[in-house]
């Protein structure tokens, strides 16, 4: 009888703690990721993790981490476009998202950047580190927590000026509960986190 019980209540509580567990981090990864559609609100994991990109079909792409001089990598993907080819300078003068073109590139950190328009590509270039989203461009949600993970451009906030990227809007809500806590982490955690990934 106790073995039957044990045999049927084991699988659920090992369930169960992976599910409570949910954040915990992963092994080491390859660089090299494929990218599907999760649910928007589950907690990132490591780059292997899938990514619901909201308002927008998902296709299946590789997904590259790029790595500069400086030895900070760039989330990148397949095309090597810096937020999925999302206009960075549009965060702020535009208050949100807006797709890029492949009209409008600008190289920067091994990473190429697009834009809605020339005026948002020639802002870039002059001043990247004011547009360019904190910690690479991944989670920061993530970053805080102590590993890295891809992000979804409409997952975003501004603060005090610098743009915050998340892997979902669920995921953002949670960062959002402590900002000043979260990004106080992360950037103790970074760049470290890149050789823990």
């Amino acid at each position: 009888m106790q073995v039957s019980y044990l045999g049927k209540v084991a699988p659920a509580l090992f369930f169960g703690m992976v599910l409570a567990v949910g954040c915990a981090r992963p092994p080491a990864t390859p660089t090299d990721v494929t990218i599907a559609g999760p649910d928007p609100d589950a907690t990132p994991v490591a780059d292997t993790a899938p990514v619901a990109v909201e308002e927008t079909p998902v296709e299946t792409n590789t997904v590259e981490i790029v790595e500069t001089a400086q030895n900070i990598r760039y989330f990148v993907d397949n095309n090597n476009l810096a937020i999925r080819g999302t206009d960075p300078v549009a965060y702020f003068t535009q208050g949100g998202p807006v797709a890029g073109s492949a009209d409008f590139t600008h190289t920067w950190n091994n990473a190429v950047w697009q834009f809605a328009t020339a005026e948002n590509r020639d802002l870039f270039a002059a001043n990247p580190e004011q547009y360019a989203p904190q910690y690479g461009g991944f989670c920061a949600w993530a970053v805080s927590q102590g590993y890295t993970a891809s992000i979804d451009p409409n997952a975003w906030k501004i603060v005090d000026g610098k743009l915050y990227l998340n892997y979902s809007r669920g995921v953002q809500r949670r960062w959002e509960r402590d900002i000043p806590g979260n990004i106080s982490q992360a950037n103790a955690n970074w760049p470290g986190v890149l050789t823990d990934s």
